[in-house]
């Protein structure tokens, strides 16, 4: 077969257009990207501008592909029409994936560097693809908000699926509270006074920042004017005082906060000179 012949072959010329088209697209979106990027500012922009040159790269080619193979350009409506249908069924889950896609970069959902709960899986996102998005996995077996080391790959289809829990989004902080139980017979006023002030000491500059992010959600959403700065509530029983300590901590600090603050107030309780004692269930015997 000589060169001509080959050149008439309908197959060879479509697959060499395809690869033709792939080869320009490549080009003209690698070039895109990089235009894109530099019209950025910030690195947030720089990724959503990359992501959708790419997306719009994907486009371009499929369109580019169901022309070669659909020399007609009038049979091009009826083409569509006709593979549509099988196409749905077998690739539904696709589909709904790149939908996701869409819908996460035009709404609300999350971004790159939120913390998410998304299909069951907790963790940071650090990547949205088209089909999916991938995430470094939090918890597990590691006790805590710390990363086990574990990258997940989860479908965009499930923003459509299940609840997206953002721990990040609007409102970068979260509410925490510790308990701590003392003795009915030790001094709860200064026990109180104590825990307030290492509260205020600790988490004092959280209360003043998350509260300037809660009234930007008041203005957005129909809430409450929640109290974001230290609580300290009290309960009693024939046991023992319980205080509940609520404060607001930013979402990637908030096992490490706590563990300050518990080793603050166990150090102020061990300083009470017996005012403050931590109370248990345990059973104390007097002999006489």
């Amino acid at each position: 077969m000589n060169i001509d012949q080959l050149f008439d072959n309908p197959i060879f010329v479509n697959i060499a257009s395809v690869f033709l088209l792939f080869v320009v697209v490549y080009i003209v979106i690698k070039m895109a990207q990089k235009g894109a990027t530099k019209l950025a500012t910030d690195n947030a922009s720089k990724y959503k501008m990359r992501k959708f040159v790419n997306f719009l790269g994907y486009i371009i080619f499929v369109i580019g592909i169901m022309l070669i193979f659909n020399a007609k350009l009038s049979g091009f409506g009826t083409a569509l029409g006709v593979a549509g249908a099988g196409i749905a069924f077998a690739l539904q889950e696709i589909i709904v994936s790149i939908a996701g896609y869409i819908a996460i970069f035009t709404s609300n959902f999350y971004k790159v560097g939120d913390r998410v709960k998304l299909g069951g899986i907790k963790g940071d996102v650090i990547d949205i693809g088209i089909l999916r998005t991938t995430l470094m996995e939090i918890g597990d077996w590691v006790n805590g908000d710390l990363y086990n080391g574990k990258m997940v790959r989860v479908a965009n289809s499930f923003i459509f699926k299940e609840p997206v829990y953002n721990y990040s989004g609007d409102f970068p902080f979260l509410w925490d509270e510790i308990t701590i139980p003392i003795k009915t017979d030790g001094d709860y006023q200064y026990a109180k006074e104590k825990f307030y002030d290492i509260l205020k000491e600790e988490v004092g500059d959280f209360s003043e920042t998350s509260q300037v992010a809660w009234n930007k959600m008041i203005g957005t959403y129909s809430l409450e004017n929640a109290r974001v700065k230290p609580m300290i509530t009290m309960v009693f029983d024939e046991n023992w005082i319980t205080f509940t300590l609520r404060y607001v901590v930013d979402y990637k600090s908030r096992r490490g906060t706590k563990s300050i603050l518990f080793d603050k107030i166990l150090t102020s309780i061990k300083g009470s000179n017996g005012k403050v004692e931590v109370a248990s269930a345990a059973y104390e015997v007097f002999n006489k």
